[in-house]
């Protein structure tokens, strides 16, 4: 079985490099599943409305508790200082934990402003002991630049669109200036047709894996944390895979030149999650 290296978090913790996305899953027997192939990272969110059966799913789980790492995240509606301390008790009697690993802020929404707010709270959260690190999801620089200025705690992680149509070269730069590891949403470009490209399948067929084994490599070799999701089993044991090979210089050169520098999903400027 084959499980994922750690990275190391600018508050000491350490965090599995690859993990389970859960987004639009809500079978606790597939995260089961997920748990048993290697997964030790699982990313779930109150607005997913999956939090139960990913609870259940650890609960029935043959590894322990303190092996796993798990991610929620406080949505739009509830940010704010006394919302998001609110919010993530609700998603911990939902998860049945006694605290989660990482706590992200799910968006900015700089219209509404609350972030910073948000942010304190979940400082005192960790303070608590109800989540161990804190983070954030889709800030761009400056939002990340106002928390620090305004409570001196640098976020662990930053969750964010990325994939080889949209690498991130600048918000990568930025987060690793500031000791924030970037963890991608939508690694495998959902929705889009990445998988089928001719790049990406010449390459996979060079190295005699399939086309998500190339492109989650090439995540991994760039330092980022990718959190694919798949519902089916034989593809998301086939992911961890991406640990038996290595893409070479060229390899990586010619997926630096998919870049076209388009999102698939909000753009944290404008977008608003509620």
């Amino acid at each position: 079985m084959t499980t994922s290296p750690l990275l190391e978090l600018n508050d000491g913790h350490r965090m599995p490099q690859v993990g389970f996305g859960t987004y639009s899953i809500a079978d606790p027997d597939t995260f089961v599943a997920a748990i048993e192939a290697g997964y030790r990272l699982l990313d779930t969110a109150k607005r997913y409305e999956n939090e139960e059966q990913v609870g259940q799913g650890i609960a029935a789980s043959a590894v322990p508790r303190e092996e796993l790492f798990v991610t929620t995240k406080v949505p739009g509606d509830d940010q704010g200082y006394d919302s998001t301390l609110a919010s993530l008790e609700g998603s911990l009697e939902r998860l049945g934990l006694d605290d989660v690993d990482l706590y992200l802020i799910h968006w900015p929404l700089p219209r509404v402003d609350r972030y910073v707010d948000t942010w304190r709270a979940m400082i005192e959260l960790r303070e608590r002991g109800l989540t161990r690190s804190i983070g954030v999801s889709n800030f761009l620089p400056e939002h990340l630049d106002r928390l620090v200025e305004e409570t001196g705690v640098v976020p662990a992680v930053n969750q964010v669109e990325l994939h080889p149509y949209f690498p991130q070269a600048e918000q990568r730069a930025a987060d690793a200036e500031r000791g924030i590891v970037t963890q991608s949403w939508s690694p495998l470009g959902r929705k889009s047709d990445l998988l089928d490209h001719p790049t990406i399948r010449a390459i996979a067929e060079k190295h005699d894996v399939d086309p998500g084994r190339v492109v989650l490599r090439w995540h991994v070799q760039l330092g980022v944390a990718p959190i694919p999701k798949s519902a089916t089993p034989d593809r998301f044991r086939g992911n961890l895979d991406m640990f038996s090979f290595e893409l070479d210089s060229e390899d990586m050169d010619r997926i630096a030149d998919l870049d076209h520098g388009g999102r698939i999903g909000g753009d944290p400027r404008t977008h608003e999650e509620f």
